[in-house]
């Protein structure tokens, strides 16, 4: 079962791009292409960085450090994606079942506000990658043309991934297809890496919704003053919605748990590079460029820091509100029976939603501000060094 609408149309047509999505046509020719052409740009992209390691500007070097370390993360999210796909068509199947059982009014109203909200930030997102491969491409080209320089015989004309290609790219036509061909592929690259971000969005939005719709649950049952007594089928929908949340959290933790480990320790070195290049364009007097390039990165990469570990504080949040709705569903008032399975409800409630990094320490704000703080003091030595 494969859920419908529950998760973005851009996010769906992102994941079949890379054959992710359930029953999609030609899945390994897609894994296949993606798989030769990362590991294709990334032969070149260190290939690169080893051989102008020493005698190219630090600047060039962060710049292109950025975007290598930026196609080495994707690489692995596909991978580990790859090899938790099924975890994932669980994930789409327990969230379609979700759906269907939305059987009351305020039930089916609170699906559709987190839907529409779900939809919204994904296509902002998508899109804020989309713009930040845009704008650093015209950053590359103004730099081009106004550099003094090449108006050289022959000129060492810029590529957008810096790479250290096997043939000469730096005369027409080689130049202008080797330009489209980074581009699109630039493009397409940060799109999908929108798509996963907005992904976890979704996930974490509709197992927020799925717990508001529990807890509203716990307070209608209590609603009046006297003692109250619960349908069995009342319980078992509680029961079975609340076990459904904590599946979905684990199977997401499983899902996310070691991207978000490789997220923490590549955003920190990117985020530095960038931050880098910033400080060092604001300081030069023909910084510009340089700044058009960078500074739209540098949102969407922290941007992209901010979302992991929000989405853990968010889990963590949302899921203390069903322990503290179970306490207020006045259980001490039923009889003996559903006040012990309440009570079990409430003990199972303290069990702590999260995403956790690697399994090492949980995703939380303060994660986000020590990646903050890591990469501005990195920034420090670097342009002490420069």
């Amino acid at each position: 079962m494969i859920c419908d609408g529950t998760v973005s149309r851009s996010i769906e047509i992102g994941l079949r791009v890379i054959g992710v999505w359930p029953d999609s046509s030609y899945m390994v020719l897609r894994r296949a292409f993606w798989m030769i052409t990362l590991t294709l740009a990334q032969t070149f992209q260190y290939r690169y960085f080893l051989i102008h390691v020493r005698t190219d500007d630090l600047s060039h070097l962060m710049d292109g450090l950025s975007t290598t370390m930026s196609y080495s993360l994707l690489l692995l999210k596909l991978t580990i994606f790859w090899i938790n796909r099924r975890i994932f068509y669980d994930i789409l199947t327990m969230m379609a079942q979700d759906r269907n059982d939305c059987v009351t009014e305020w039930a089916v109203c609170s699906m559709s506000r987190t839907i529409d909200v779900s939809h919204r930030s994904s296509n902002l997102i998508i899109g804020l990658y989309s713009m930040s491969v845009f704008l650093y491409g015209t950053g590359v080209l103004v730099a081009h043309t106004d550099d003094p320089e090449e108006q050289l015989a022959v000129p060492a004309r810029e590529l957008f991934l810096k790479m250290e290609l096997p043939f000469e790219s730096n005369t027409s036509p080689a130049y202008e297809l080797v330009m489209i061909t980074q581009f699109f592929h630039q493009l397409a690259a940060a799109t999908i890496v929108g798509v996963f971000n907005a992904l976890i969005v979704s996930l974490i939005l509709h197992v927020g919704g799925q717990i508001d719709i529990m807890c509203r649950g716990l307070v209608e049952i209590s609603s009046g003053d006297d003692a109250f007594d619960l349908r069995n089928s009342t319980i078992k929908a509680l029961i079975r919605r609340h076990q459904r949340i904590i599946a979905l959290s684990a199977d997401i933790e499983t899902l996310f748990s070691y991207i978000a480990l490789m997220q923490f320790l590549w955003n920190t070195l990117v985020i530095c590079c960038l931050g880098f290049l910033i400080v060092t364009a604001i300081g030069d007097t023909q910084g510009t460029t340089m700044l058009i390039k960078s500074l739209f990165f540098y949102i969407v990469i922290t941007l992209e820091a901010f979302i992991f570990c929000y989405a853990g504080e968010y889990l963590s949040a949302k899921g203390r509100m069903i322990g503290d709705a179970a306490y207020e569903a006045k259980w001490y008032n039923s009889n003996p029976t559903q006040s012990r399975i309440l009570l079990l409800l409430i003990l199972r409630s303290q069990r702590k939603l999260t995403i956790t990094i690697g399994k090492f320490m949980d995703l939380s704000l303060e994660r986000f501000t020590t990646i903050i703080k890591a990469s501005a003091s990195y920034v420090s030595v670097l342009h002490a060094m420069s």
